[in-house]
């Protein structure tokens, strides 16, 4: 008898003896769980720090839009008496690039100390009605000189403006020879020059900073083309064979 309660008396202690281990290990094996998931949530995020690096075209080179002085450099004879032909086609090609609506100043440099210096003011003088002609104001046109370097040549008339452009880096950068390197990855002049493409392609530097503004609605032409498709219901080209044909 005495047995038999020993015997249960062990069996009670063991029985508790793992329910404490149970309720222990259980916390326990909660806590690894939790910091696993934190482990791999930690390394995820270094996976992605250090796999960030540029090899992109458009990362290595990037558009950015920024001031640019453009200038053209006409000749003038010193036999000539005002503006030529040639000197006024090459002048309205240049100030199609001026923006109007930001109207920036237009500097007409005249040469002074040089063998042409009567010639050059006098073309500088129609250079300015050009562009007055053109569409720039008056106001916004300075007439300046510069000094020339030698008395006995002829020397340009300096037009120039500032102007808001899209550009990016010089190509032509290798700093590494492709076949010394075994890494899967764009070499550092890849996609320049089509980025520079796109950049000179760009007649309003700003759409690369976000939409315009809609324009207002033509409600004459609205009405025009209601009334059309009202009237003729189905257009003829989708009464007429409709198979597909290349």
């Amino acid at each position: 008898m005495f047995q038999s309660a020993s015997k249960a008396m062990m069996i009670t202690a063991a029985g508790s003896g793992r329910k404490r281990i149970h309720r222990t290990v259980v916390p326990a094996l909660a806590v690894l769980l939790v910091a696993s998931l934190a482990g791999c949530a930690n390394l995820k995020r270094d996976s992605v720090t250090v796999g960030a690096i540029p090899d992109d075209y458009r990362t290595n080179h990037p558009i950015m839009i920024a001031e640019k002085n453009q200038k053209i450099d006409l000749p003038v004879g010193a036999g000539d008496r005002g503006m030529t032909g040639s000197q006024r086609d090459t002048l309205l090609g240049f100030l199609d690039g001026y923006d109007r609506s930001a109207a920036p100043a237009l500097t007409i440099a005249i040469p002074v100390g040089s063998a042409n210096e009567i010639a050059a003011a006098a073309a500088g003088r129609d250079f300015a009605r050009l562009a007055v002609a053109s569409g720039i104001k008056r106001n916004r046109i300075v007439m300046t000189s510069y000094q020339s370097v030698s008395a006995e040549a002829s020397a340009p008339v300096r037009v120039a403006y500032i102007s808001v452009k899209a550009q990016t880096d010089k190509c032509g950068r290798w700093p590494d020879d492709l076949l010394q390197t075994s890494e899967n990855k764009h070499y550092a002049d890849f996609g320049c020059s089509y980025q520079n493409n796109l950049a000179a392609q760009m007649a309003n530097p700003a759409d690369l900073l976000g939409p315009r503004k809609s324009s207002d609605i033509d409600a004459e032409n609205r009405s025009a083309v209601i009334d059309t498709y009202r009237g003729r219901g189905i257009s003829d080209e989708f009464l007429g064979n409709s198979e597909v044909t290349y």
